[in-house]
Formats: structure tokens, sequence, C-alpha cells
């Protein structure tokens, strides 16, 4: 019985997923959007901390792939879905860039150093209007260009199109993450983090491959800040604050990172209760203090996050 749910849990999950847009209003289609988009950029950020390192700087590094695919496609033309897999190829390189000076720390140096660099990267969108646009950033990005498959046109002004657009593309990137994370590479990021003296003394390179995870993680935040950028049409450096990382922090945290699905559970109950609960109570202006609280009792009471919880819960099933 167990094998058989096993294999019909992904077909369902599938036709849920295609149908879950058509039984929301239309702001709630638009939160549906950026929710796919965070999905991708808290499971590239978990990637990143299989080496063991927390960076304040990963929101920023998804407003690089943001502005690169912008600019790719305003400057030269470039058509936008290639745009946005350049915009992800540039913020790898930047990430590769970064490596450099920041490799040099562990630990707390790091999500500090971390944070220096971000913030560096958003002064120099807000110093030059040529050609970041200076503090308001860059205006009419191109749209991605619709087109039909079958009796189905792809209207990407409307939110359940570019759903589906970003749905499939974020699948497609989650599912090269869970087989890096598989492969010899990622059981390699997970000895970095755990076991990082008897893996150098195996001849493993641990800044080379704490660079990796890096450039892969930032490569995919990319994407997803390319996604962003071609959805909204307009970017500018308050996108990419901190405040959005502080949320990224509690989405992994709250999920816990331990498994793959557990930051993406993270994200998606906090957005829930962000979106549907406290905006419809009239509490969004207290988020971040609602975002604190939940912070807070989840490392008191829930250290391994909510994903403990669905172990919890399958183990005793299995038992049963």
């Amino acid at each position: 019985m167990r094998i058989v749910l096993k294999y019909l849990l992904w077909p369902i999950a599938l036709v849920a997923l295609i149908l879950l847009p058509h039984g929301l209003s239309f702001s709630q289609q638009e939160i549906l959007v950026f929710l796919t988009i965070n999905v991708l950029l808290v499971s590239t950020y978990r990637l990143l901390t299989l080496t063991g390192e927390w960076s304040l700087g990963h929101v920023v590094i998804m407003g690089v792939g943001a502005y690169a695919s912008a600019l790719y496609t305003k400057e030269f033309g470039v058509f936008v879905p290639v745009s946005m897999l350049l915009g992800g190829i540039t913020a790898a390189l930047i990430a590769i860039l970064l490596s450099f000076p920041l490799f040099r720390m562990k630990g707390f140096y790091f999500l500090i150093g971390s944070f220096a660099a971000g913030e560096i990267i958003r002064l120099l969108w807000k110093r030059f209007r040529e050609p970041f646009g200076g503090p308001k950033g860059i205006k009419g990005i191109d749209p991605m260009p619709d087109f039909s498959i079958g009796i189905y046109d792809f209207d990407f002004f409307e939110p359940v199109s570019y759903y589906y657009f970003a749905g499939t593309i974020v699948i497609f990137c989650l599912w090269i993450l869970w087989r890096i994370e598989k492969s010899p590479v990622g059981l390699t990021f997970h000895a970095v983090h755990w076991q990082d003296k008897l893996a150098e003394a195996s001849g493993v390179n641990l800044r080379a491959y704490r660079t990796l995870a890096f450039a892969i993680a930032s490569g995919f935040a990319g994407i997803g800040g390319a996604l962003m950028a071609h959805y909204v049409g307009t970017i500018n450096p308050n996108s990419f604050d901190v405040e959005v990382m502080v949320f990224v922090l509690t989405w992994a945290i709250v999920g816990g990172t331990g498994t793959f699905y557990g930051p993406i559970l993270g994200c998606v109950l906090l957005t829930v209760l962000n979106e549907i609960v406290l905006r419809e109570m009239g509490f969004e202006q207290l988020r971040p203090l609602i975002y604190g609280a939940i912070l807070i009792a989840s490392i008191l009471f829930l250290p391994n996050g909510l994903e403990s919880l669905v172990q919890k819960f399958t183990r005793k099933e299995a038992k049963s």
C-alpha cells in the first residue's frame, strides 16, 4: 500500500499544482507566483548551508540575476528566456569573484562578510544611474513574450500563465538541485560541513567545494531573480535589502535545513500565514514582529524545524 501511495503522490501533487491557481482570486494568484519564485530562492539558500556557511547576501545575489537579465534585454535586446539563463550565469560568476575574499573567513565572520559584500553591491546599484537606474532602479523591463501551446494561449501579463511558466522552471531547477545533493558532489558538501578536517585529510579541497556550492546556489538564485524581474517589470535596490534576507533566513530555520523539503515547507507555511491570515486580519504591519516571535519559538521548541514533525509522523506511520 505504501509503495502505491509513493508512486501516486507525485502525479496527485502535479495535478494539484496545475489546478491550484484556478480556485484563487487575482491577488492570490499573484502571491502564488512570488511564492513559487521564493521556493526556488530558499532551496538555493539551503544548498549553500550544506557546506556549513550561512550568508546574509543571498538575496542580493538574487538581485544580481534580476539586474543582469533586465539589462541584457533592455541594452542588448537578448531574448527574455536566454537573458534569464544569462542572469543566472552572471550571478554565479559574481559569486565566484566574491568567494576569493569571503572564503578567507568562516562561520560568523563569513556571515558578516557576506552582508558587507551584499551592501557594497546594493550601494553600487544606488550610486550609478547608468546602467542600474540609481535608487529608482530599472523600469519597463521586457516581459516574457506570449506564445501558444495547443489550445492554451500563454499571456504573461496574467498571473496564471506566468505561474505555469515559473513553476515549470522552478520544478526543473529543484530537480537539478536535488540531483546535485544526492550526487558525490553533494555528499562532499555534507562532509565539508560536518567533517571538514577528515575531508581535508582525504584530499578534499575545502575552499573549492565551498566556492562550488556558493556558485551553484547563486546561479539558481539569479534565475529566480530574473523570473521576478520579468514578471514585475521593475526592480530597485530596496527589492533586495536585508529585510527580505531576514525572511529567507526565517523560512529556512523554521522549516529546517536537514532535508530538501524543510525550507520549502517553511516558505509555504509562513507565506500562507502572512498573505492569508495576517493580511486578512489587518496585522500585516506586524509581520516582522510576528516572524521574530515565530523564529524564537522555533529555535526554542522546534530546533530541527517543521521537518522534524514530518519525520516523526512518517516514522509513526512506518511503525504502524
